[in-house]
């Protein structure tokens, strides 16, 4: 017997994504199987129930993770009827009152129904299956909202151990150790360098090369990151304005229906994400910034708090042009202004996704390929994208999981590869600097090519840019190249320590 989400998906026809876990109902023994993207339960004959849509519900909110998409679909459907009789045959029960609140937290329709009463306090969202938030009562349901964001815009994580085992590490005092034990010059050199390479990074995702004004612009914007509100109308349209061509810069949300695709073979347009209709960004985006005040005030996981705020804004795509560098920006703002990254230092996340795009690209698909299959849509001769039916819930309420993995697995890159490499580089380049100028006394910019040039090809100068220096003897070289590596060893064996 099916049950849980899953039973009430397949017995509403709702249109939706599946359910995490899809839980039956079977035997005599309690197992459960954990795929890559789902959960199978199979619960003995003991949890049998008669089948209703009630049955279903209650067992979902007993046994699994809370699915918003879900809720929000069957509540419309469904009208209030099934939430007001089960209130009335049990005023008092926590389940009962948890989809009280559900309702009305996802629908906006006030039931008639008088304050509860008595009746223990709960959780709406149980903490041992989710990343929760911080309480806030509501004396109305008499329940704990423990929700990450706010009616019109609420992802959720489900707890996982590899979310588990990230937050432990502590992450932003491994990224504050480094920095505070840095020498403080080879420490201003690579967050300078770090901040060039992140803005061209997060313009390579995109496919394009910034001009140095623009590239200049967005340097000075991830310098402020710390200061800017990423919540704020104006500051994210001036933002904007910063790193798209000017003929693109946005003075309000879009007014178009976009999509994120490419051009195939045959000219024919292959769509990845369908975004939400022009008339619904508003109202998202009003929900949006308010969940992001909520996160920003609360002690949730910084690095959480970033993945549900910065991917939540690029499913909306409320630009015509330059959401996703928005979208990267939001991440390292949120960082910043939780001060889980170390005071003027950049994490470089796009560095970190350039290096293996595919995996970028999949967690995006965890939410937009779904989306392909679920919403009515068609594009014209012209390539314009249309889209039928109500859409925007799909935006509002997914689960944000695999991309929080995601995020926090390339954060940890950043702390243990990225930023130490750097350090470590610099500081081999000035000792190779200066054991080389021992042996020839070269002009700075030359002296930097060579050192530059023999420690990226593993301590040798290539037979290809050889003829760049004609003027060194076929004797000095070999004695540079042997200070160079002698510099990088010795900064290898200094990393050991």
């Amino acid at each position: 017997m099916q049950t849980g989400y899953a039973a009430i998906v397949e017995e509403l026809g709702l249109a939706v994504p599946a359910p995490h876990t899809a839980s039956r109902i079977v035997g005599s023994v309690r197992r459960s199987e954990i795929r890559a993207d789902h959960a199978i339960e199979t619960f003995p004959k003991k949890h049998a129930h008669a089948g209703s849509l009630r049955d279903h519900l209650l067992f979902a909110l007993k046994n699994e993770p809370t699915d918003l998409r879900v809720l929000a679909a069957a509540f419309k459907k469904l009208g209030p009827e099934l939430v007001l009789t089960w209130l009335r045959e049990e005023p008092t029960g926590g389940y009962a009152r948890r989809a009280w609140f559900l309702y009305e937290f996802l629908t906006g329709n006030r039931l008639d129904l008088p304050n509860a009463r008595t009746g223990n306090y709960v959780d709406v969202l149980d903490p041992k299956r989710h990343i929760v938030g911080d309480r806030r009562i509501s004396t109305r349901h008499r329940v704990w909202d423990n929700l990450l964001g706010v009616p019109g815009f609420c992802p959720t994580i489900r707890r996982t151990a590899r979310l588990e085992s990230r937050m432990a590490e502590q992450l932003d005092r491994e990224a504050a150790s480094l920095t505070e034990n840095a020498d403080p010059e080879l420490l201003r050199r690579a967050i300078k360098f770090l901040y060039t390479k992140e803005t061209r990074s997060t313009f390579e995702i995109e496919g394009e090369a910034p001009n140095p004004k623009r590239e200049e612009r967005f340097i000075a914007a991830l310098g402020r990151a710390g200061q800017f509100d990423p919540t704020d109308k104006p500051s994210l349209i001036a933002l904007q304005n910063t790193i798209v061509e000017p003929r693109y810069a946005a003075a309000d949300w879009r007014t178009i229906q976009n999509f994120v695709g490419e051009t195939a073979r045959g000219y024919r347009e292959v769509v990845h994400l369908i975004c939400p209709r022009p008339a619904d960004v508003p109202e998202l985006m009003t929900a949006w910034k308010s969940a992001g005040d909520r996160l920003l005030q609360t002690k949730l996981d910084p690095v959480l708090a970033a993945a549900l705020l910065s991917f939540g804004f690029v499913f909306i795509h409320p630009f015509e042009d330059g959401n996703g560098r928005v979208h990267r920006f939001l991440i390292h703002s949120v960082l910043a202004r939780k001060e889980f990254s170390p005071r003027d230092v950049i994490l470089p996340v796009s560095i970190a996704i350039v290096r293996d795009m595919p995996s970028y690209d999949a967690a995006l698909e965890t939410f937009s390929k779904p989306l392909l299959s679920l919403i009515d849509w068609r594009l014209t001769e012209a390539s314009q994208l249309i889209v039928d039916g109500e859409t925007a819930d799909h935006y509002r309420y997914f689960d944000a999981t695999s991309l929080a993995e995601y995020l926090y697995d390339r954060v940890a890159e950043t702390v243990r590869a990225d930023l130490p490499q750097e350090l470590e580089f610099l500081g081999a380049f000035d000792r190779a600097y200066v054991a080389v100028r021992d042996i020839v006394d070269m002009p700075n910019q030359r002296l930097s090519l060579f050192v530059r040039l023999v420690m990226s090809n593993g301590g040798q100068l290539s037979k290809a840019k050889r003829k760049l220096f004609p003027e060194l003897s076929e004797n000095e070289i070999p004695a540079m190249e042997q200070a160079v590596r002698e510099a990088q060893q010795t900064s290898a064996e200094t990393d050991q320590m």
